[in-house]
């Protein structure tokens, strides 16, 4: 049996199918790996594409659209193939991306999860804001990445072309360990999409495991192909799963005042939008504190029950800073000129 499965989880994705599933196939190994496609309840002709334009691709299919989170759960839960790649139907993997991958995950038990360095499909020169070459937040759990700073993206000048532990790596293109993925409950269910894999991948390093960024392969990732920055669907989903992670996953006893500041910053961030006449997004951040507030005893009930996986120190890779006033204030926009130390 193949030890790996490329996994595409696809909603109503037929174009994206047409544009991306070629070059899958085509850069995919097929002697290590199987390319699935995962169909979310499509209305629209993804399973006729599917069948009758790419026969040779394996199909998962349910009946609705359980989202990203617990979508990928239920493939996970019926394959057994040793390793799975979680991958974007919005992704162009290059030539030789996978099997670095590969060879980094064989060279080391302890790595959960590992990604490819993310470019940017409408310009290849530059990073993908979702991922660049492997993700980090702050000690507010603000994430950012190597090679993108907020809105900040950075050419890739080969300056990050090296493997280095992360807090997070990007579910554009996520390889993970089956049996890890599955032993620590996959992603979170109720996150629905946006900012799942990174709760995922800071469950596995409050378990004890490595994240690594892989240097030697590259996709080229769309992006914003469900869900545009425009959209205030987007803006709650990621304010509210980001609460909702800190107050999961914080390894310290001062996660309430980290959550507390958290409040305080969002209410800015809803006040700058208000300002701009973006009152939709404002509204959403509204929204997403109160569903928190809703489920906040819910949400204690899950830090509670990962007590014993989580050590009770931050780890290394988070930013001792404030990513906030490092780029707002010292306008700091490069990786490379954050204050580690």
């Amino acid at each position: 049996m193949k030890p790996i499965a490329v996994v595409i989880l696809n909603w109503n994705g037929a174009a994206l199918l047409r544009r991306y599933l070629p070059q899958v196939i085509a850069n995919t190994p097929a002697d290590i790996a199987d390319v699935f496609v995962a169909d979310n309840g499509s209305t629209d002709e993804s399973l006729d594409v599917l069948r009758n334009e790419f026969p040779e691709v394996k199909r998962l299919e349910f009946s609705t659209n359980y989202g990203f989170a617990a979508g990928y759960n239920r493939v996970l839960q019926h394959l057994d193939y040793e390793y799975v790649v979680l991958l974007n139907s919005d992704v162009a993997p290059a030539e030789g991306w996978l099997c670095p991958q590969y060879e980094l995950m064989r060279s080391d038990p302890k790595i959960a999860a590992c990604a490819p360095i993310i470019m940017d499909d409408k310009n290849h020169e530059y990073f993908e804001y979702a991922g660049a070459a492997g993700g980090f937040i702050d000690f507010l759990a603000y994430p950012f990445c190597r090679g993108r700073i907020f809105d900040s993206v950075e050419r890739n000048e080969r300056q990050y072309n090296a493997d280095i532990d992360v807090l997070w790596a990007s579910g554009a293109a996520l390889m993970v360990r089956r049996k890890v993925y599955n032993d620590l409950g996959g992603l979170d269910e109720t996150f629905f999409a946006h900012m799942e894999e990174i709760d995922l991948c800071w469950r596995m390093r409050n378990a004890g495991w490595r994240i690594v960024a892989c240097s030697g392969g590259y996709v080229f990732h769309l992006g914003g192909a469900t869900l545009s920055a425009a959209n205030p669907r987007k803006t709650y989903l990621n304010f509210r799963n980001n609460l909702a992670m800190l107050i999961k996953n914080y390894n310290s006893h001062l996660w309430f005042v980290a959550f507390f500041v958290r409040l305080l910053l969002d209410g800015v961030a809803g006040l700058k939008f208000l300002l701009s006449h973006q009152s939709a997004h404002c509204w959403a951040i509204v929204r997403a504190h109160w569903s928190v507030f809703k489920r906040f005893r819910i949400i204690l009930g899950q830090r509670r029950a990962l007590a014993s996986k989580r050590s009770c120190q931050l780890p290394d890779v988070v930013y001792p800073h404030s990513i906030i006033v490092d780029y707002y204030l010292r306008k700091i926009k490069i990786f490379s000129d954050l204050y580690w130390k």
